[in-house]
């Protein structure tokens, strides 16, 4: 298929209402009012589209400057990607030290909140029995009963069989879950002062707590039923997150640095309470060469296989700090004090 075979004016993409990084980029689509074309199951197949080299969905299709198409994925380089290519109702703050605070929000609901978004889903009777129902019937509702109930048995086999790469196990449930928990309440106390992280209009990490919340808050039983119980405003703001395209993204929406600490500061203690500590024990693994490690989160063991992409997170964090002017630097240091979350930084 080459570029001409698509429609300049739209992003060709495909995912599924599943996939949290899926809804993450639908989300970010909608709200900055680029037209896309969303593609679901075996269509991009039928297309002759291109396959990336790690099979993630959401996958888009972009024109590689060669004439023709290649397969991109990952969400959090290609919001920065479209911040570049469509002007207007950006999602990274102007400011370079609320744009680190809220990449590393979004790194946080990317690679943390994920955790309890895939240790809820399939460790759960109820939960593991609708994800093998509904997900296998995204791909193609008109599926027999007999590729369905085929298809419901290895989606739930193979996750579950999975569920150790992200940590959870038997050992680290109650810290997933009590983290989950806790991030419930400080996100429902923020949601009284201000209608997102990024204060009232969107950053990506709005976009990346989203993600994961449309699963915990909108589809898996036990957790949307902890979320609706706890934090109502939260389960509200999901909906309201699936179509922003009618947000006026003021300029002056963006949260003032001076009300930064206080707003953030509780959360940001979450982050630095349990997502650092496993940043940090990953990283020394892959610098030892050793295929997995453990560590204590939260005053509780935890162990899980090593991770090369969070690897990645943490390098990424890293270098973008570094290339932040001298005095975003110390207004991140000050916002950062006393949070945990520093130790990422020296």
């Amino acid at each position: 298929m080459s570029e001409h075979d698509i429609d300049g004016s739209a992003l060709l993409f495909k995912g599924a209402p599943g996939s949290p990084y899926t809804r993450k980029m639908l989300a970010l689509l909608r709200y900055r009012r680029i037209p896309y074309r969303f593609l679901i199951g075996a269509q991009a197949e039928a297309l002759g589209l291109p396959k990336p080299k790690v099979e993630l969905l959401p996958t888009f299709y972009l024109p590689d400057g060669r004439g023709g198409i290649e397969a991109v994925v990952d969400s959090t380089p290609l919001i920065r990607r479209f911040e570049q290519d469509y002007a207007g109702r950006a999602v990274v703050p102007p400011d370079p030290a609320l744009a680190f605070i809220d990449a590393l929000l979004e790194d946080y609901a990317d690679e943390w909140l994920t955790k309890a978004m895939f240790h809820y889903r399939w460790s759960y009777a109820a939960d593991i029995a609708k994800a093998g129902a509904i997900l296998p019937l995204w791909r193609n509702t008109a599926m027999s009963p007999e590729t369905h109930q085929r298809m419901s048995g290895f989606f739930s086999e193979r996750q579950i069989s999975r569920l150790y790469v992200v940590g959870s196990n038997v050992v680290t449930a109650a810290v997933i879950e009590a983290s989950y928990l806790r991030f419930l309440d400080l996100f429902e106390a923020l949601l009284t002062q201000q209608g997102f992280l990024m204060g009232e209009r969107p950053g990506s990490s709005d976009l990346g707590v989203y993600a994961q919340l449309t699963q915990l808050a909108k589809f898996d039983p036990t957790p949307m039923a902890l979320t609706l119980e706890r934090a109502p405003r939260v389960s509200a703001w999901v909906d309201l997150l699936d179509d922003l395209s009618g947000h006026p993204a003021s300029e002056d929406g963006w949260l003032p640095l001076s009300e930064l600490r206080d707003r953030l500061g509780p959360l940001l203690a979450e982050v630095g309470r349990v997502y650092v500590p496993a940043l940090l024990a990953n990283a020394r693994a892959l610098a030892a060469g050793e295929a997995s490690w453990s560590t204590t989160i939260d005053g509780q063991p935890w162990e899980q296989p090593s991770f090369p992409y969070q690897g990645k997170c943490l390098q990424w964090l890293r270098q973008a700090h570094a290339e932040l002017p001298e005095s975003a630097r110390q207004e991140v240091a000050k916002i950062l004090a006393g949070s945990g979350c520093e130790a990422l930084l020296t």
